[in-house]
This record gives C-alpha cells, structure tokens and sequence, in this order.
C-alpha cells in the first residue's frame, strides 16, 4: 500500500465514487420495474398486490444488507494487508453464512408472509396477487443474499467495474423477461416475479464469474480446515450484529414516520411518500461516496496506513460536504418538475410543496454521517455506527413527542431532520478514537 500522503487523489476518490453510485442507484430498480410493467395491467389489484409484497421482499433483503457492508470491510483489511489467503476467507465465510439465511427465509415464507398480510390488511384480491409473487420471489432469497456477499467481496478488493456490470446486467436481464413473460406470454404477476429470480440468477452467476477472474481468488492459498475458527466467526457476528441493530433503528424510524403520516389524512400521507422517495434519491449518491470511503478505510486499517486513513477521513469530509450543497442546490432548482414526476394530483403536489422545505435539511445535516458511515462500517468499527443509531432514534422519539403534537406534520419532518442530525453529530463524536484504533492495532 502506497504510504504517500497525497494518496488517494480527489480525481481518484471521485473516479470511484461515480461507479459506485451508478451501482447503488440501480439496487431499487428490480421492484420499481416490476410496479411499473404490472401497472400496465387491467386490475388495480394486480399493482396493489405487487406493491405490497416488492415492500415485504424488501423489507426482508434490507435487514440483511449489513452482509454487503461488512464483507466489504473485511476484504478491503485483507487486500490493505496483501494477505490473499484472508482475502479468500472474507469471501467464504459470509457466503455460507449468506446461504443459511436464505434457505432459513425459504422455510419461513408461509408465516413470513401471513403475519405481513396480517399486519397490513389488504383486499383479498390485493391479497391473493401479492402472495403469488411473494411466493415466487421468495425463492430467489439465497440468491439475493449471496449476490450481497459477492457484491460486497468484489467492492473491497476495488473491482469496481465488476460490481456495476453484475447490478446494470441484472436490471437489463429484469426488464427484458418482464416485459417478454407479461406482454408476451400474459403472465401477469407471475411473469414479472419469475423475471426478478431469474435476473438474480444471471447476476449470481456473473458475480461468480468475476471472483473466479480476480487476481485475488486462488484456492490453493485456501486452508478450508480454517474457514470457520471461533475467533473469526465471533468477529464476523460482532460486526454484523451491530449493523443489524442499525438497520432496525432505520426501519423503526421509517415505519413510525410512515404511522405518524396516516393520522394526518391520504393527501399528507401521499405527498410525505413523494418527498421520502426524493430523500431515498438523494441518500443514494450518499451511499456511493460512503462505499468508496469505505473501500480505502479498510485498506487504511489492513495496510497499518495512518496517513492512508487521515487522506480517506479529508475526502470524505470535503466530498460529503461538497455533495451536501450540491444536491440542496439541485433540488432548489429541480423541485417543482421533480415532485410533479411523481403525481399529477394538484392537491398533493400542493402540499408536498408545502413542507418540501425541509429537503434542503436532509443533505446538508445527515450528508456528513452517511459518508462517516462508510470510513467506520471499511474499519469494522461498528459499535460507534450502532450506539449512534440508537441515539439517532432515542432524539427522533423524543422530538415525535414533543414536537408533533404541536406542530403538526411539520413537527414530523422536523423529527425526521433531527433522526438525520444526530446520524451525523453522534457517529462524529467518535472520529478521533479511528486513529488511535488504527495504532493500537499495529
């Protein structure tokens, strides 16, 4: 590893920045796909259905992203040590780890998907759709799972251009067979879930593939007696553990923020959904930013490279603040085409307009913590990502029940900036521990 401090280049950083967000931005787009070629069909409740169980699949893959995040951690340690043996440990360790949870998925899909529908009492024939392409995507679990650990793996060894080849030809192969199984073979639901799996099963395949390519897979460095020592494991779940607890904060906080919507009426409901999905866009490029921080925090951390990692926490914090300003920019530029892309209803537009203000917050308050996020989860330092978060979530709590009652819908949104802020302010607190960690495990 390059000790140089001027190593990694701005240009460097962003010429692995704009892959990675490309690849993060096409990660929703199998359910949005399959929404739209279904809402192409006569029955409303074939969209309905649809829309329901794309939010239980996802729902159920998003508590398992953390497969992705941490094994990215751990193979950038490994290729920042040059140790190509750990290297292809990172890689089979969470792949058997991967498949155990999807096949776990697949034996659960009955109660999985009656407790869903239970909890959100669709239409019977709302109902009946969605549990025909819950039952056929749930399938694909494994796949998804062990795609996750393939992408994360290939990320961490800096095969960037592998990633986005697996997720652009997945979305390709998604909307060919969706559209060639609905339009052609009229097979409705079905068509577009059976078109999902089988474009999951492309990218698995590419992604085994592209390890089997990398300068870095040899089985012969391989002690497969090894794989699975207690020591490593316990690492493996220690860091998974805390990001699962991150996800669950976010996905409480979503969910109450959702609630706390309802109670204000369809239009409120409908226009703070707009906004979240503008949110969602934005966090995206966030994301991206954060996968590329991560990539050489890891290398930081397996390499020993001090200077490596003060030059990934300088970029990280110029890049961060500069896309924060960016995207407030754009927005205040684009909002009105943007929010009208989403709905032609007058009313609801109205009233996304109304509180959209509070958009121009998001980036520039959580902005710095969804980069940050990527510098610590490349370190699998993931306690401070998990004690943030639970603060994160403890100050939106309270700020629901101070603020809502008073202030309406406006109290929600400001309970929402306060979620992002304490992301940011909280996971910053522990910045100055990275460096001192980094030397204590030299």
């Amino acid at each position: 590893m390059n000790k140089n401090p001027n190593y990694p280049t701005h240009r460097m950083y962003l010429m692995l920045c704009i892959p990675l967000i490309i690849s993060t931005i096409t990660t929703p787009l199998l359910g949005a796909v399959d929404t739209a070629v279904v809402g192409h069909l006569f029955d409303p409740a074939f969209l309905g259905g649809t829309a329901i169980a794309t939010l239980i699949i996802n729902t159920i893959y998003w508590l398992f992203g953390f497969l992705r995040v941490s094994t990215s951690g751990f193979a950038a340690q490994a290729q920042g040590r040059q140790n190509l043996a750990e290297g292809i440990s990172e890689l089979i360790r969470p792949l058997a780890v991967a498949c155990l949870l999807g096949i776990s998925l697949i034996a659960l899909q009955r109660p999985i998907l009656n407790s869903s529908l239970l909890f959100m009492n669709p239409e019977p024939d709302v109902a009946k759709w969605a549990a025909v392409y819950f039952n056929i995507r749930i399938w694909g679990a494994p796949l998804t799972l062990l795609n996750y650990v393939l992408l994360g793996w290939l990320m961490g060894m800096s095969h960037i251009k592998y990633t986005l080849y697996m997720q652009i030809s997945m979305n390709v192969v998604n909307i060919i067979l969706a559209l060639l199984f609905v339009q052609g073979f009229q097979w409705g639901v079905a068509g577009v879930a059976a078109a999902t799996l089988l474009a999951e099963g492309v990218a698995f395949l590419l992604g085994c593939i592209f390890v089997l390519r990398s300068p870095y897979m040899d089985v012969s460095f391989l002690d497969w007696r090894g794989q699975f020592k207690l020591n490593d494991l316990k690492r493996m779940f220690r860091a998974n553990g805390d990001l699962l607890v991150r996800t669950i904060c976010l996905l409480a906080m979503f969910n109450l923020f959702t609630a706390n919507s309802t109670s204000f009426g369809t239009n409120t409901l409908a226009a703070n959904s707009i906004l979240l999905q503008i949110h969602y866009i934005m966090a995206y490029f966030f994301d991206g930013l954060a996968n590329a921080s991560s990539i050489y925090a890891g290398q930081a951390r397996g390499s020993g490279n001090r200077l490596l990692l003060k030059r990934t926490l300088h970029l990280s914090w110029v890049w961060a603040t500069l896309t924060s300003l960016a995207l407030a920019g754009v927005y205040h530029i684009t909002k009105v085409p943007l929010i009208s892309m989403f709905t032609e209803n007058h009313d609801i537009r109205n009233i996304a307009l109304a509180y959209n203000t509070w958009l121009y917050l998001f980036p520039l308050v959580t902005g710095i913590g969804l980069v940050f996020y990527g510098v610590f989860t490349g370190m699998t330092n993931t306690e401070p990502v998990r004690n943030s978060m639970i603060l994160s979530l403890s100050s939106f709590l309270l700020s629901l029940w101070l603020f809502v009652p008073e202030y309406g819908n406006h109290g929600l949104w400001f309970s929402f900036i306060i979620f992002g802020l304490g992301r940011s302010i909280y996971l910053l607190l522990y910045v100055p521990g990275l460096t001192k960690k980094l030397g204590d495990l030299e």
